[in-house]
């Protein structure tokens, strides 16, 4: 069974379902923050780990897999989150590498009546530094309607590139200003806070995915 972190009302009516990115586990200071922020808007969150992840926490030093090898995790953790009697609406995504493994299984889920929607959190469209290594192949006819937030200054994906990669009308790319992969920004640049960029996150999945939910201030939006 798929061992979940949960914040947010047990009552709520949309559930939120995140993995986290390659490199760091789901109550990193990132994950931790972001849930707190979507269960601020009324959403009930739940966060897990792919095995790899988990299997740090006792020793086991292993490398990040290829994402593609772990959409089966992420099918069971939408199987053992409903096993937990979680119901009602259901989106699904995760930062920088659980999101694009979610955006992977999105399709199927959605045609099986499983999920409503897709986010991704800093989506790593291509390596740092290696524009021609593409994650976007499967984004083109992606058929789930997705939110994909990105912050201006990532290094996995910028403005001018994004642009260009023919994505799926139902993606609508959110750019956050003078966000990191982390989406963190520089307030003494841009005037805005982490805090800010995630109530935006939050309000914008509330607006676009959960009209029914409790809606945040989206005033900090930068498109």
């Amino acid at each position: 069974m798929t061992y979940f972190l949960f914040d947010g009302p047990d009552s709520a009516p949309v559930t939120i379902l995140l993995a986290h990115g390659a490199g760091a586990p789901m109550d990193s200071a990132s994950m931790a923050a972001t849930a707190k922020a979507l269960a601020a808007a009324g959403f009930r969150v739940a966060r897990f780990e792919f095995h790899y992840m988990a299997a740090r926490r006792y020793g086991h030093r292993k490398p990040p897999p290829r994402a593609e090898t772990v959409n089966p995790e992420y099918i069971k953790a939408i199987a053992d989150l409903r096993a937990k009697g979680v119901t009602g609406k259901l989106i699904i995504g995760g930062k920088s590498m659980g999101g694009r493994v979610a955006s992977m299984v999105a399709d199927e889920m959605l045609a099986k009546g499983e999920i409503a929607g897709l986010v991704c959190l800093g989506y790593p469209f291509h390596p740092p530094g290696k524009p021609e290594q593409l994650r976007t192949k499967h984004l083109a006819d992606l058929k789930t309607p997705t939110l994909i937030f990105q912050g201006t200054r990532d290094e996995f994906g910028t403005k001018d590139e994004v642009a260009t990669y023919g994505l799926s009308a139902a993606i609508e790319v959110i750019w956050l200003e003078d966000g990191d992969h982390d989406l963190k920004p520089r307030k003494a640049v841009s005037g805005f806070s982490t805090a800010d960029h995630l109530r935006t996150v939050a309000g914008l999945i509330s607006a676009r995915m959960a009209p029914s939910a409790s809606k945040n201030e989206t005033r900090h939006l930068q498109h």
